[in-house]
């Protein structure tokens, strides 16, 4: 009987503990960083963007289409508009200096775009991002044009990924 004294606080310091640590975390919340979600997907859904010149250009456009419009497309009447102007660079990293060959290499997908609000034609935001994306190129000529172009996809992915964060950055306000 004389060791109950000593265990009946530490189970009431343990108790009070643990109400005390869900207390805490039930006032925890996870919130989107921007804004109001709804209303941040509604603004986004409502961006057209502008036509495509080239294969990547067309990949960055339709990933961003996809992601801002939740998979349904371009909206019938929007509300903003982004001009997108897309460029692609590669180039070899790594010389085999006894065939003179680049064993790998290095795609670059940058991105200028420029967000205006169809209403008033107001900029909004206008930047630049790029993505790069790391290939390997085999000796067969076409086995290293489609690491290239794979390459290209994935860069463009992570571009589109990064335009739509600030988008929502800008549409979250």
């Amino acid at each position: 009987m004389s060791s109950d004294p000593v265990r009946l606080p530490v189970r009431r310091t343990s108790l009070l503990l643990a109400l005390g640590l869900s207390a805490i975390l039930a006032s925890c919340q996870a919130r989107p960083l921007y804004g109001d979600s709804a209303a941040t997907q509604k603004s986004l859904g409502a961006i057209a963007y502008s036509e495509a010149d080239d294969r990547v250009e067309l990949e960055v456009r339709n990933q961003l289409i996809f992601m801002t419009g939740g998979g349904a497309g371009e909206p019938a009447a929007p509300e903003y508009r982004v001009e997108l102007k897309v460029e692609t660079k590669t180039t070899g990293v790594l010389l085999d200096r006894s065939s003179d060959t680049f064993k790998a290499g290095r795609v670059a997908v940058s991105a200028d775009y420029t967000l205006e609000r169809i209403a008033d034609n107001t900029v909004l935001k206008a930047g630049h991002r790029q993505a790069v994306s790391l290939v390997d190129f085999p000796a067969q000529e076409f086995a290293k044009h489609r690491a290239i172009r794979d390459g290209e996809n994935r860069a463009a992915r992570e571009l589109a990924e990064l335009i739509r964060a600030d988008l929502a950055m800008v549409l979250g306000r």
